[in-house]
């Protein structure tokens, strides 16, 4: 089962989700909100990561690298000597290749099999790839980061909750209009074919890593695609809204963290 889900996974980011459009984005870029109004708050979401990752290193592990398609992505690494581009997709690591060249190194692996021996790594960040390994695997991937994690560095990854208590509440706002105004507001079509998610939440996540490895669990975004196609619009004050939401994230990282729907899971070794 986990090695036939692996190879979809393998042969749809191959195949699909890392080939260029003719738009010039790639076809995983589509799961993201792309419109102007939410081009501020994902910008600022997407450099939370640096608020937890040390600045400073030699290498930096990129788990499940992808292309490293935003620009935002970049500046991870940009204190560290080398990253360290590991990813199941050849693709994405050609793609990878031609965004950071000379500055990376890159490795087709799995990340619940990595092949670097432990305390090889002065930090680690794994953007949105834990969730397409079976749900036996999740823990097993943590443990692989933690292994190649040096004594007193950091790991840093953004994953996505299932069922979060932020995009539920959404749901029933947008359920709530049928009987307000007649009928829910319109989402956002969104058509682009994809692969295997499984998600969690933060009680599972506790449970299952235990006192092994201690985790902390803030906030990156709140707001899944389908909640910000939905209620954020420029002409309904979509900008202001966001910003607020920012700034509500910031002060209360932690609350927002376990609720919204995509956390930042920090742990150090």
């Amino acid at each position: 089962m986990a090695d036939n889900t692996k190879q979809q996974v393998r042969e749809f980011y191959d195949e699909i989700g890392w080939q260029k459009e003719a738009d010039g984005l790639y076809q995983n870029a589509h799961y993201e909100d792309l419109r102007p109004v939410s081009r501020e708050y994902i910008h600022n979401t997407r450099l939370r990561v640096n608020d937890h990752l040390l600045p400073h290193g030699d290498l930096l592990l990129d788990a499940g690298s992808g292309p490293v398609q935003y620009d935002e992505y970049l500046t991870y690494s940009q204190g560290y000597q080398k990253r360290v581009c590991a990813d199941i997709s050849i693709q994405a690591l050609r793609e990878a290749r031609t965004r950071i060249g000379d500055h990376g190194l890159f490795v087709v692996c799995d990340v619940a099999k990595l092949p670097f021996k432990p305390d090889a790594f002065d930090g680690i960040v794994s953007m949105h790839t834990i969730h397409h390994l079976p749900a036996d695997e999740h823990k097993v991937a943590y443990a692989e980061l933690y292994r190649v994690l040096k004594p007193a560095r950091v790991a840093v990854v953004v994953n996505g909750w299932t069922n979060s208590t932020f995009d539920a509440l959404a749901k029933f706002l947008n359920r709530t209009r049928r009987f307000l105004r007649g009928k829910p507001l319109k989402v956002q079509p969104h058509e682009e074919k994809g692969t295997y998610v499984r998600k969690t939440n933060a009680k599972w996540l506790r449970q299952e890593l235990g006192d092994s490895i201690r985790v902390e669990i803030y906030a990156w975004r709140s707001a899944s695609t389908r909640t910000l196609r939905t209620f954020i619009h420029e002409k309904l004050g979509g900008r202001a809204i966001l910003r607020w939401l920012y700034k509500m994230e910031a002060k209360h990282p932690k609350f927002f963290g376990e609720n919204g729907q995509y956390p930042i899971i920090v742990f150090k070794k």
